[in-house]
């Protein structure tokens, strides 16, 4: 990325803004040793900010930036002499949002151990398999979640909250010198059919991928932010990144709830959310506060945003809304920003600077504009590989996204499903997404989900799951009509089931296989 777009778009969000000479020495040092891991970034927010609240937690404690460095030093030191653990381990993070989830994962950078971020949706088996598969030494983990590790391996070092805070407090004195390896972050795939793999997630080796985000999302230095989105998950994770690096206020809730996170946002005075798509359908089902949280900037990933949703959430809240597209192996490929979502609500946007995108077909060719091909991506910030050797196919620097999509004649992108979602019916292919898209424009319709079944006529059809808000009610016919209305014949749900509540995993993706089984099952 060009040094003087680096240094345009740093000095509009407020980085490169004067300071007292000592304390900017100091932050530029902590760059200098620690790099550009969560430790350094931390280092650097405490050295240029120490006495600016970090995090804001929803039982009201809160954490100066030097609070929250001084803890994880002293965590990191009590792993080391306590448990011995050193660089090249694997320490487990299951947990929700709170400071000790973000103490335990810079304490694991500190030492150049690897953080591996558990889904807190993990069944019990699926838990004891990734203890095995990514050969944990430590678990830190929320009491809650104490009752699914019955099934780990006995050898497994076990730190609940109250260890955790015991720790911290007898902590030894000592020195901690940059590690002789950067520890990596390892963050799990969704596993909605399966267990999780685990991604590795290369350390940022200067400011270019926190350019590429703020220059599209346009956060600032020390601004409010409430990180909603899971930590774990890849999304909550940049936002700790970004937030850290802007020596932002973090708002962290252990639990979504829509009526307190609308509350927090007006409390905390926040400038930013970080979500996932479904919480905010969640936000627009309970009435909006007055006054309005003073909000500027919605920021949301980890799935596709429903039709309808962009242009309602922003009459209602302004248009603050951005929507990132990535995955955990991608990082990201595009960014909306409002006026792409108001133009074309359905967009994935365009991709920010510094990042190539690419529409290919099965022989690595790129596709005529307006053509659906297999969507590739390149940025600085690609995932090094899964845990287990695996990796994804890659064309020229670029990484298969595993994605179905095109571009429109303005550069615009459009994501169409997953590859594997795609279904052929009758020998048409056919794309669950733009079905979904068209039922969540209804009026009726809270949620929507359609998936492909077997079928023993046409090989395969689309079985369509509708959640409807109180009081409002619908025909399966009524559906399959104006499905027909508006898509081609194959594309009409042959199955139209009425649901409370989609079944989703814990960063609020549907679990279509739970769908399926329905049909099938």
């Amino acid at each position: 990325m060009e040094l003087p777009f680096i240094v345009a778009t740093l000095t509009r969000r407020g980085l490169l803004a004067p300071g007292r000479p000592i304390r900017v020495a100091s932050q530029l040092n902590a760059l200098r040793t620690w790099g550009w891991s969560l430790a350094g970034e931390l280092r650097q927010a405490a050295a240029r900010d120490p006495d600016r609240i970090a995090i804001i937690d929803d039982q009201g404690t809160e954490l100066t930036y030097a609070d929250l460095l001084e803890r994880s030093l002293r965590l990191a030191r009590a792993l080391r002499a306590g448990l011995g653990v050193a660089a090249g381990d694997r320490i487990g993070v299951f947990g929700r949002n709170h400071p000790g989830l973000v103490e335990t994962i810079v304490a694991a950078t500190l030492l150049g151990a690897d953080a591996v971020l558990i889904n807190t949706g993990l069944s019990p088996a699926q838990l004891t398999t990734v203890a095995e598969e990514q050969r944990l030494r430590v678990l830190v983990h929320d009491d809650e979640f104490a009752e699914r590790l019955l099934g780990l391996p006995a050898d497994l070092h076990r730190v609940d909250e109250r260890a955790r805070e015991d720790l911290i407090r007898t902590a030894l004195p000592g020195q901690l010198d940059p590690p002789d390896r950067d520890g990596r972050i390892i963050v799990l795939t969704s596993g909605t059919t399966g267990t999780p793999k685990g991604a590795r997630r290369p350390t940022p080796t200067g400011f270019g991928p926190l350019v590429a985000i703020i220059d599209r999302i346009p956060l600032h230095v020390r601004d409010r932010v409430m990180i909603a989105a899971p930590v774990f998950h890849t999304w909550g994770y940049a936002a700790l990144q970004v937030c850290l690096a802007l020596r932002a206020t973090i708002v962290l809730h252990r639990r979504f709830d829509p009526a307190a996170t609308l509350d927090a946002l007006v409390r905390h005075r926040c400038q930013a959310l970080f979500a996932v798509p479904v919480m905010l359908q969640r936000l627009m089902e309970v009435p909006p506060p007055d006054p309005r949280p003073p909000l500027k900037i919605v920021a949301v990933s980890g799935s596709a945003l429903p039709g309808g949703l962009p242009s309602a959430f922003m009459d209602r809240y302004g248009d603050v809304l951005y929507n990132l597209y990535g995955s955990t192996e991608a990082s990201w490929a595009s960014i909306a920003v409002p006026a792409d979502l108001r133009q074309a609500p359905t967009t994935a946007g365009r991709p920010p600077h510094g990042t190539r995108l690419a529409i290919l077909d099965d022989d690595g060719r790129p596709v005529p504009t307006g053509q659906v091909g297999r969507v590739f991506v390149g940025n600085e910030m690609l995932f090094e590989g899964y845990t287990s050797g695996a990796d994804r196919e890659r064309h020229d620097g670029l990484l298969d996204t595993g994605d179905l999509g095109r571009l429109d004649a303005d550069g615009r992108l459009f994501v169409d499903g997953r590859a594997d979602d795609m279904i052929v019916s009758g020998g048409e292919n056919v794309f669950p997404a733009e079905v979904e898209h068209l039922l969540a424009q209804l009026p009726q319709v809270r949620e929507a989900a359609v998936v492909g079944v077997p079928d023993p006529e046409y090989g395969q059809r689309l079985a369509a799951f509708l959640g409807l808000y109180p009081g409002e009610t619908l025909d399966a016919d009524a559906v399959r009509e104006y499905v027909r209305h508006y898509l081609a014949r194959f594309s009409v749900p042959r199955d139209v089931v009425f649901v409370k509540y989609l079944p989703r995993n814990a960063t609020g993706k549907v679990l279509t296989g739970e769908l399926r089984d329905y049909i099938t099952g």
